[in-house]
């Protein structure tokens, strides 16, 4: 009986899924804010046991779900800045009991680091200093993911589109069989052409456009729509990509 309850609780969860993919005045009001936000710099208010998160709460549970449910024993992360969601990971990890999380920057900031060096879940940490698309970083990168039996990526670097386009063919190779391929920042060609006076990236030109480039020639992987749906509220639309096979 009690099994039958929870099942049905999670029937009714994924039917309000659904329906939330056409609740107009729901994904309008969604949009709304995602606009409003974003010029705010809403992202930059949260911390994670210390550490600045540069994510909304939102893709942040998300990515605990799914870290919980496919339990990976590396995480390999593209774009570090403050070292907060390196943490979370690494944190999430440690509840799960096992895993480490890679990080890569081409810049690590010194304050930064010895931050992240310092902190309780550095343990399992581990930071490779260089661009993420070079042979160098790629032959290290290949060292940490010997031995492991399943790997999620995240990509949140240089948001260009041939950046991240490179990054998805460079790193696509190293996720395991029903885990995630996570973009982040694919909202950027959802926003206002002039959101991103200052930055290289715009619509047209962005880890979008590189997300549909990609999958016109990668059958393995599927974005998974369910996700963003449930959030509504995300900077990663069409940014989750599970691999099928």
């Amino acid at each position: 009986m009690e099994t039958n309850k929870v099942r049905e609780f999670e029937v009714e969860r994924s039917e309000r899924i659904k329906e939330q993919e056409s609740n107009h005045e729901l994904l309008r009001t969604a949009s709304s804010f995602m606009n409003a936000s974003i010029e705010a710099k809403y992202s930059y208010n949260f911390t994670w046991m210390g550490r600045p998160v540069i994510q909304y709460p939102q893709d942040m549970i998300a990515m605990q779900e799914i870290i919980w449910r496919t339990k990976p024993d590396l995480i390999i992360e593209t774009g570090i800045a403050h070292g907060g969601s390196l943490i979370y990971y690494a944190s999430l990890l440690e509840l799960c009991g096992n895993g480490e999380v890679l990080g890569i920057d081409i810049d690590i900031r010194e304050h930064n680091r010895k931050e992240i060096e310092k902190h309780p879940m550095f343990r399992r940490i581990k930071l490779i200093e260089g661009s993420s698309v070079s042979e160098e970083t790629l032959g290290k990168v290949r060292e940490h993911t010997l031995g492991k039996q399943s790997i999620m990526v995240v990509l949140d670097s240089n948001h260009t589109h041939e950046h991240v386009l490179k990054e998805l063919e460079l790193y696509s190779g190293f996720v395991s069989k029903e885990n995630y391929l996570v973009v982040f920042d694919t909202i950027v060609e959802d926003l206002p052409a002039d959101t991103y006076n200052d930055r290289p990236w715009a619509r047209g030109n962005n880890p979008k456009t590189a997300v549909h480039e990609y999958l016109k020639s990668a059958d393995d992987f599927i974005i998974d729509y369910e996700i963003q749906n449930k959030l509504l509220i995300t900077v990663a639309p069409d940014g989750y990509l599970k691999r099928v096979h």
